[in-house]
């Protein structure tokens, strides 16, 4: 039997009613990870790169177990992009012309022509202007006085020669897409035996998934220490009775970072005959695996309650 297999929990819950039923919750399916990989031809050739989630999918989510938890006390989610300042002044986007110019000729020697010609026709625009000559003068003359061991930009020339800097033209532009993190914390007070051994069986399947494994190979055979092969991952969806939460927020699969457990929750330590504690905290720091684009609205996830 394959060691993925023997991982394999079935499903756990707290409290031990079942929350399914008619209540709202939290299901956590701990999901065996597949690595992303390549879209590839029938040639061979690869096509693009795939995400996490769509390697997920193809390959049908292999499930391990499922958790069944109370909703969290602070229900949150934030959506971030990452936009920053950009500079590009005249004689910067001189040269950009001269060099696209030489890019987007069809041989060697027209990239040569069309480059000479640019750089003729932007010396000629340049040196018509008494604030572009002396701003290559401060870009010689800051050259010199680095080679002499100074550090003199050409602004700072300019700015001492004439009172003035070149144009920075700033704008904001978008740098790029960010990961989702979420942190929950859930309290355990236990009320019966029953109770406090799924709870401790809850703890472990966290633990148990979110490390790494020191395996090889696809039957899980004892490695020889030179690989790990990665932890499992999640997928969060909030629920209403057995049909997805029609209002919250909804989850790409995600990694466990961290988790952290308080066997003191009531601020000292007690216990039941059974040696479990009265009172457990637990807080899961998650990320997700894939960033959220626009169009993630418009599937049919998305399209669920206020989407991603």
């Amino acid at each position: 039997m394959a060691k993925g297999n023997k991982r394999k929990f079935g499903s756990f819950r707290y409290p031990i009613a079942r929350l399914e039923n008619d209540s709202d919750y939290l299901e956590i399916k701990v999901v065996e990870y597949q690595a992303p990989g390549f879209e590839t031809s029938d040639t061979g050739q690869a096509l693009r790169l795939q995400t996490s989630s769509e390697s997920l999918k193809k390959n049908k989510e292999n499930i391990l177990g499922t958790i069944f938890l109370p909703v969290p006390e602070a229900v949150t989610d934030s959506n971030g992009v990452s936009w920053g300042e950009n500079t590009l002044n005249g004689l910067e986007a001189a040269g950009l012309g001269i060099v696209t110019g030489m890019i987007t000729a069809d041989t060697v020697g027209g990239a040569l022509k069309e480059g000479g010609e640019k750089a003729s026709e932007t010396i000629k625009q340049l040196t018509g202007d008494k604030g572009s000559i002396s701003a290559i003068n401060s870009i010689f003359a800051s050259a010199a006085v680095g080679a002499l061991g100074g550090n003199t930009s050409p602004e700072s020339i300019l700015a001492r020669q004439s009172g003035s800097i070149l144009n920075p033209n700033m704008e904001l532009l978008f740098n790029g897409v960010q990961l989702r993190s979420f942190s929950f914390d859930f309290d355990f007070a236990p009320r019966d035996e029953r109770e406090s051994m799924e709870i401790k069986k809850i703890i472990r399947a966290f633990k148990v998934s979110m490390n790494a494994k020191n395996l090889s190979g696809e039957q899980g055979e004892q490695g020889s220490g030179l690989f790990v092969k990665s932890p499992d991952v999640f997928q969060l969806t909030y629920k209403t009775g057995s049909k997805n939460h029609q209002f919250l927020h909804k989850f790409k699969p995600m990694a466990l970072l961290n988790m952290a457990v308080n066997y003191t929750g009531a601020g000292t330590y007690a216990t039941y005959d059974n040696t479990a504690p009265v009172h457990m905290k637990m807080n899961l720091s998650f990320q997700e695996l894939n960033p959220i684009y626009s169009e993630d609205y418009e599937t049919e996830e998305g399209k669920e309650g206020t989407g991603f």
